[in-house]
């Protein structure tokens, strides 16, 4: 049985669903999964065995690295990394969470790495509670980066790999190959050892539209390397999990796009929220710096047994999608759109070089298009 639902910080249950989760039933299990209200920072799984098979369950937290949590508004260099009884006093709270929780996956976004005390506290902590950490840095010593943590007693981790994106945000991510420690039932197949993928990753915060495409190709190279990962290990297709605060909201690019690939959040299935406008803003997970409180972290559950849209396909799509976007924003119906991008060419196609040209008259995209 698998049970997996995004939670608040109290974990308070406030009703269940049974549910026999549809594409989205990883590890190929039946599972009551525990509803319980959103609220700020993160997401959790918790859920309840209701039969003899396993029961797995996930946490995914955004713990706000001490070096970027601003203390004084009024003075934005004061930052909590300058104190170190507060600093360490609020991440003792937030093990202690998670040790209460005993989640059998765990994955911690801007974990301070660049802290060898923060960090040897949270590996011993983390190392006798039953667990193995591995971690991972963001590039250009950015001092933040992820933790993914999986219980021994749960999991047999088979392999680790590292995502660099190389890109302006200097974001990572983490892929995890692991197997279940007890076997869960296949169906009138018998019982056997499940494998599946884990991701924890922290995409780009969107500081302005323009930076929606740089988020996109993120999460493209996340698939791209699930892909590769399981072409060149010779695997079958397994569930994939993919952990994080995704830094975008249900009625975004990125949703748009993992939906498109068959992904499905656990927070939509627990609650039964569909892909409705009036189902984008029912959910809370975060508030950022700036003071708004979004759903931007997510448990993404795909079952890889079922078909799935070719992922370069689904990139097209997502892309000419943002396009179509700054296009209406610019308020220009399609024909004259059309005719905005063919530019000067009496041809049935565009050149590069004026797609730049065309894009450059976007206010604010100048930065971000080269035809060089």
């Amino acid at each position: 049985m698998v049970a997996v639902v995004e939670s608040n910080a109290n974990s308070n249950i406030v009703g269940q669903l049974n549910s026999g989760f549809n594409e989205s039933n990883i590890l190929n299990g039946n599972g009551t999964i525990s509803r319980t209200n959103s609220g700020c920072g993160y997401v959790s799984s918790t859920s309840s065995a209701m039969t003899d098979e396993p029961c797995v369950s996930c946490t995914t937290f955004n713990i706000l690295a001490p070096i970027y949590k601003r203390l004084d508004q009024k003075n934005q260099s004061v930052r909590e990394s300058n104190f170190r009884a507060v600093w360490l006093s609020r991440n003792q709270k937030i093990l202690n969470w998670l040790l209460h929780e005993r989640s059998s996956i765990i994955c911690l976004q801007e974990f301070w790495v660049g802290n060898e005390e923060l960090v040897h506290m949270y590996q011993q902590s983390l190392g006798d509670a039953g667990y193995v950490t591995f971690q991972l840095a963001r590039t250009n010593n950015r001092g933040d980066g992820l933790l993914t943590a999986v219980r021994k007693d749960c999991f047999t981790v088979l392999n680790c790999r590292e995502v660099l994106f190389h890109d302006c945000g200097d974001r990572v991510a983490q892929l995890l190959h692991v197997q279940s420690a007890l076997p869960f039932s296949q169906n009138r197949k018998g019982t056997a050892q499940q494998e599946f993928l884990i991701v924890n990753t922290h995409l780009l915060f969107p500081h302005d539209s323009c930076l929606s495409v740089v988020r996109l190709d993120q999460v493209y190279k996340i698939l791209q390397y699930v892909e590769q990962y399981q072409r060149e290990n010779k695997l079958n297709l397994m569930p994939i999990l993919l952990c994080g605060d995704w830094n975008g909201s249900k009625s975004g690019h990125v949703y748009k796009f993992l939906r498109s690939q068959g992904f499905v959040s656990s927070y939509d299935i627990a609650h039964q929220y569909t892909d409705s406008y009036a189902d984008a803003h029912r959910w809370v997970s975060h508030r950022n710096h700036r003071g708004n409180i979004c759903g931007v972290d997510f448990i993404w559950l795909c079952n890889s047994i079922k078909s799935r849209k070719p992922l370069k396909k689904s990139w097209s799509e997502a892309v000419f999608g943002i396009i179509k976007c700054q296009l209406q924003k610019a308020s220009l119906v399609e024909k004259d759109a059309f005719a905005f991008l063919k530019a000067d060419n009496h041809g049935n196609f565009i050149t590069y070089s004026a797609f730049c040209e065309a894009l450059r008259q976007f206010p604010g995209d100048r930065r971000f298009v080269d035809a060089s």
